[in-house]
């Protein structure tokens, strides 16, 4: 006020001159209010809504209650106890009578006893994916179920069929018959665009009280929770509890970008810690469930582990990457391919590995009978092969198994290598069945293992077979202490690599060396 006051003193001329002075200051800055802008705008942030209502309102026609009931038949062949004697006509008689017949199925039956059919209920959620009445949910809400039924928004209910079901991502589909009924569906959204932090609400059945919807942000990506081999999941902190399993979780556009499988919770309530299988994983499943009536997921046959520190090194890896190769199944697309175990897979089709447990994800979603790319780290480069792929589904079915090395060795000889901390023997008869050893593994028993050293560390243990170090192979403890010296007196490695045989399953493990 002051200023502006002082200013208005000066007459016309002086007006103009303030008019000049405030247009040049107001350019300046809106300037600097544009430089600030400019990274929150180039990040396309979502203010938050509102409200959910309009949202909710469009998307809780499509979620559905679901019931199911399965008959369990329990058979009581243990004796029960016998009804005391009474004076007949006593009325003791006849209240024992009445609840022994009750609660144990008769009295003195003698050992004998009567099937009592049970019918055991629980209750889930599920979405409309289709107008024809296509139902997605998840598989432990329906398994085992002899009798499935959904209930829409509205209080209709349809008895479901069920097309198909898959374990492994706790997925299954139904099929009702809407007659009349028309019905909402929805359709999935590209769960990778998601960012930690964006709105999501969920919508379903939690402890059978109908639709209900809840609203969150997406707490985390890529949860691996030891679910199942493909675990993806999204963590929200939207309210899930039990009974909303199958249902929906939505962004902001109403498309479903994940399927509320699991919650961690000490309680059996929501802790804020909700999870959903994210809608690229569920898509192509529910795809083939509605269109197959099972899963035809993509097979490469081979047995993978992490990639770690001490294996890279031993690799001559300048990253810890991609997925190692421990077992090639015979006859699989990967023997095919001319993958061997040892190698460093760095990507397939096109797409990179950057950890061990992304590779199971990426096969499972490649198409069967396709040729793909596959790149790997192999004596010290990349090399570069085709593998067609095979049906997952049909490997099981066949029970095909793991290729495993021949040749053994006879003589026994021991010795111990303390860089590493292992005492070693050669392979004998006695041995072999003292552990349960193969004929045609051959390598270097562990019999002893030091309790501080790498080895320990790294979990080795007496009964495995060293098959090899550094990448050759070993049939003697004193080959196994050479190589390691070998690498001591170079020094151009920290650790060495031996691949180990346990109970027939190959793994490698990096160990750090130091002088004896």
């Amino acid at each position: 006020m002051l200023m502006e006051s002082c200013l208005w003193t000066r007459g016309a001329a002086g007006w103009r001159e303030l008019r000049s002075m405030r247009v040049s200051l107001l350019g300046a800055m809106l300037a600097v209010a544009l430089v600030f802008a400019l990274p929150i705008g180039q990040s396309q942030a979502k203010a938050p809504p509102e409200s959910f209502a309009d949202l909710a309102e469009r998307l809780l026609p499509s979620v559905v209650n679901i019931s199911t009931t399965q008959v369990i038949k329990v058979n009581r062949q243990r004796r029960g106890p016998d009804m005391p004697q009474f004076p007949p006509g006593s009325p003791f008689e006849e209240f024992f009578k009445d609840f022994l017949e009750r609660n144990h199925g008769g009295g003195n039956n003698n050992g004998g006893g009567r099937s009592a059919p049970r019918r055991a209920q629980s209750l889930g959620s599920g979405f409309i994916i289709d107008g024809s009445g296509i139902v997605v949910t998840n598989n432990h809400v329906i398994v085992d179920a002899d009798e499935i039924k959904v209930r829409l928004q509205d209080d209709t209910e349809f008895e479901a069929k069920l097309l198909g079901r898959d374990p492994k991502t706790d997925l299954a589909v139904l099929k009702i018959e809407p007659g009349e009924t028309k019905l909402t569906a929805v359709s999935f959204g590209d769960s990778d665009k998601l960012r930690v932090g964006d709105w999501v609400v969920a919508i379903g059945n939690p402890f059978g009280l109908g639709g209900t919807v809840t609203a969150g942000i997406v707490s985390a990506r890529g949860r691996d929770i030891n679910q199942g081999p493909y675990d993806d999941f999204i963590q929200t902190d939207a309210s899930i509890n039990k009974g909303n399993s199958g249902g929906p979780l939505f962004n902001l556009a109403g498309e479903v970008i994940g399927i509320n499988t699991a919650i961690f919770s000490q309680s059996g309530g929501s802790v804020g810690i909700g999870f959903a299988v994210a809608s690229h994983l569920a898509a192509p499943v529910v795809a083939q469930l509605k269109d197959f009536g099972r899963t035809r997921r993509g097979w490469l046959g081979v047995r993978i582990q992490t990639v770690t520190d001490e294996i890279a090194e031993g690799f001559g890896l300048s990253e810890t990457t991609g997925a190692l190769v421990a077992e090639v199944t015979k006859g699989g697309p990967a023997e095919a391919a001319g993958i061997m175990p040892g190698d460093v897979i760095l990507s397939f089709n096109s797409r990179q590995v950057e950890t061990m447990r992304k590779l199971p994800r990426i096969v499972a979603e490649t198409p069967v009978g396709v040729d793909v790319p596959v790149e790997v780290w192999r004596d010290g480069g990349i090399a570069k092969v085709t593998a067609r792929i095979g049906e997952l589904e049909e490997a099981e079915k066949a029970e095909v198994l793991p290729a495993s090395k021949t040749e053994g060795s006879s003589s026994t000889k021991t010795g111990r290598v303390d860089s590493v901390g292992l005492k070693l023997s050669t392979l004998s008869d006695a041995l072999r069945a003292k552990h349960s050893v193969a004929e045609d593994v051959s390598g270097v028993m562990v019999l002893a293992i030091d309790p501080d050293s790498p080895a320990a560390e790294k979990g080795l243990r007496p009964g495995d077979v060293i098959v090899e170090v550094d990448q050759a192979e070993v049939t003697s403890p004193v080959e196994v202490a050479e190589i390691v010296g070998k690498v001591i007196d170079t020094g151009r490695k920290k650790s060495v690599l031996f691949t180990v045989n346990r109970q027939g399953a190959i793994r490698f493990v990096g160990l750090r060396v130091k002088k004896d």
